[in-house]
Parts: structure tokens; C-alpha cells; sequence
């Protein structure tokens, strides 16, 4: 049986260049009218009892080159359970990884990945849980829904929101766990916060982008994080129909989730540059910051972004632009492809379950603080 190798689903991506015996090469796909490409998605079948080699060869072209040092393809068998390939290399812009296949089938991936079918399976349970309500604040150019889920009934309006950038679906990986425990009626400390803040979680904000194996872009190739100055119709219904939701309910805390390349841990990016910055609105960020350090050994405060200049900030960002427009405590999470190296694991790297367990983490530091904000 001759090998073949499939990214024609949701989520995936890649293109065969040649297999050569054992040795497969490959390129990742653009995303649809843009340049930008890192993500990548794909099975394999027809290799049982065989080793195989995989050569990703674009790899020095793509969106953050510096993403793949040190970076470790995943692997899975059964799409539930991802692991590491332990000799994946990147040598003269040439991901490279080899698997030895005892199963009649495998899938490789950038990430652990969250489909969109995982993303509907959740909205669904969340929203039959007590004390949910979940709306549509609008649609993507392709026609998919942007959910949002509400719980609680506090005055103070907190928002977290997830894969403006699909091909980061730690970013949802971190949604998952954020609901489970918002909802968990057991849970007292998200009892506790659902009684002081109302909150909102948008799960994804890129449907589209996810479905087509985006790393980076809507269906119009337009980088949502680019658009929150001026979200359109024809570039951004996405970016418009949260912010117009946040208008009508305003923002007293929020959180945008994303993942990171090439920097090995979990870190926040804050609104420094904006030109209504002040000493006070800064010292919360920075709290929250210190008090998720001393929760978990999975968050750190040493390695991160640059911060802006005083009145340099970038408006078109969510977290400059909700931080400027409604007075927020607002910041970015960012979560790595590699690992959070503080606090390795060997065989996973950084996953799915690791992002659900921060997401409990920033949950406990919020409640801990949320009468401050």
C-alpha cells in the first residue's frame, strides 16, 4: 500500500513536494491572500510497520522563522492524545522529524489542534449549563457563527476572547478550561466571581481561519489583531461585532489569548504606550502579573515583548484599544508551540490540558483581585 498523506479537513494544511522511500518532503500552505504561513496539520496513512522521515523545507520563509529552533513537531494516533517527536531538528530552514508507524494511522501537527468540532461540542454543553447564556454576537465572512458565552451577575464586565489568530488553538485549548470551571457548580471560587463581575468568553474569533489551516488570518486574509481601530464589514465583521458587544456592556477587565512562536514560557503584554496610560491602570496590570506568577509554576515574569514607548501604541491591537476605550485592565496572554521552559515536560512540551490548567490559574488570580479592578 502506497503512503498517503491528507490535510483536506478541518484545520489542516501542508503540501507534498516529493517522497523520495522513507522520506517525505513537505511545505506549509499560505493562508488564503496573505504570505503568512507557520501552521500545519496533516495524516498519514499507509505506513504501518514503516519509518518514515518528514522534511518541512519553507520553514526559513515563514511568519517567525525563530519559531522553530528548539520547537518539537506533535504527533498523535488517535487525534486525542499528542506527544512530542523527540529528534525533531531545524537545520538551514528544514524542520525535520522521523516516526516509526505502529498504527495505521498518525497526524502531525504544529499543535495539539481544536477543530471547530470541539468548538461547537463546547458551546453547546456550556450553554446548557445553569446560569449561562449564550448569543451570537454576529457572523464571519464565510457565515460561522462568533459565540459568546455569559456567566454570572456581577456589575463588573470582564471579557476574554480567543484564536484571533486561529493556527494558536492553545489559545482555545485555555477557553476550554476557563468555561469548565466558570460552570463547574462546585467551584467556589468561580462562584465567588460570578457573584461580583459578569463575564464574557468568546471561545474563537476566527472560525474561518481555523477551518482553512490559517495560521494567522480571516477568510479575507486580514489579520484580526490588526483591526480593532476600525473593524469593517467587508475586512473584520468578526472584530466588529465583539467590540459593538463590548460597547453596549463596557469592559472592566480583559483578556485577549494567543500563543507565541518562539518564546519558550507563558507571559502577558500589556497597554504601556497608550496615551491615556496611567500609574494606577498600570498597577493592576502589573499585580495580575505577580499574583499568577505566585500561583503556578506555569506562568513567569522574566522573558516577554518589549514594552511601547509612552504614546506609541498601537490602536489596531485589542489590548491597547479596549485598555484606551473603556479604561480596562486590559492585556495579552501568550502561550508557546514549545514549551514553557521553567517548568518542562519532556514528552508533551506545553499542550491542551497544561493551557486548561492555566486558564483555572488566571480565573483564581481574577477572583483573588476583582474587587481592585
Amino acid at each position: 500500500m502506497s503512503i498517503s498523506i491528507n490535510a483536506a479537513f478541518d484545520s489542516g494544511n501542508i503540501r507534498v513536494t516529493g517522497i523520495d522511500g522513507d522520506t517525505v518532503t513537505l511545505e506549509i500552505a499560505t493562508d488564503h491572500l496573505s504570505d503568512f504561513y507557520q501552521w500545519f496539520c496533516f495524516r498519514v496513512a499507509g505506513a504501518a510497520g514503516r519509518t518514515l522521515t518528514f522534511r518541512i523545507t519553507n520553514c526559513a520563509r515563514s511568519a517567525y522563522p525563530g519559531g522553530w529552533p528548539n520547537y518539537r513537531t506533535r504527533v498523535s494516533t488517535d487525534r486525542q492524545d499528542w506527544v512530542v517527536a523527540p529528534d525533531t531538528t531545524y537545520t538551514n530552514g528544514v524542520l525535520t522529524w522521523t516516526h516509526r508507524f505502529d498504527t495505521e494511522l498518525a497526524w502531525f501537527a504544529y499543535f495539539a489542534p481544536y477543530p471547530l468540532d470541539r468548538h461547537d461540542a463546547l458551546v453547546a454543553r456550556a450553554a446548557r449549563a445553569p446560569g449561562v447564556t449564550h448569543r451570537e454576537l454576529g457572523q464571519s465572512l464565510d457565515g460561522r457563527a462568533i459565540d459568546c458565552l455569559e456567566v454570572g451577575t456581577g456589575p463588573k464586565h470582564v471579557w476574554f476572547y480567543a484564536r484571533q489568530h486561529p493556527g494558536e488553538p492553545m489559545a482555545e485549548w485555555w477557553m476550554e478550561g476557563a468555561i469548565e470551571k466558570l460552570i463547574d457548580p462546585d467551584d467556589a471560587v468561580a462562584a465567588a466571581l460570578r457573584e461580583k463581575a459578569t463575564l464574557h468568553l468568546v471561545p474563537n474569533m476566527n472560525p474561518d481561519g481555523t477551518f482553512r489551516g490559517h495560521l494567522r488570518t480571516n477568510a479575507a486574509g486580514v489579520n484580526l489583531n490588526r483591526e480593532w481601530h476600525a473593524p469593517s464589514d467587508e475586512r473584520s465583521p468578526e472584530v466588529k461585532c465583539v467590540l459593538a458587544a463590548m460597547d453596549r456592556t463596557g469592559v472592566a477587565f480583559a483578556m485577549d489569548v494567543h500563543g507565541d512562536e518562539a518564546i519558550p514560557a507563558n507571559f502577558l503584554a500589556g497597554f504601556e504606550g497608550i496615551e491615556s496610560w496611567s500609574e494606577e491602570l498600570g498597577a493592576k496590570f502589573y499585580a495580575y502579573g505577580q499574583r499568577l506568577a505566585a500561583a503556578t509554576p506555569d506562568f513567569q515574569l522574566e522573558l516577554g515583548y518589549e514594552k511601547a514607548a509612552p504614546g506609541r501604541a498601537n490602536l489596531s491591537m485589542s489590548t491597547n484599544q479596549v485598555a484606551h476605550r473603556f479604561g480596562a485592565v486590559a492585556m495579552t496572554l501568550e502561550m508557546p508551540f514549545k514549551d514553557h521552559d521553567a517548568n518542562p515536560d519532556p514528552v508533551r512540551a506545553w499542550d491542551g490540558e497544561r493551557s486548561k490548567r492555566l486558564a483555572h490559574s488566571c480565573l483564581d488570580t481574577l477572583a483573588g483581585m476583582i474587587d481592585d479592578i
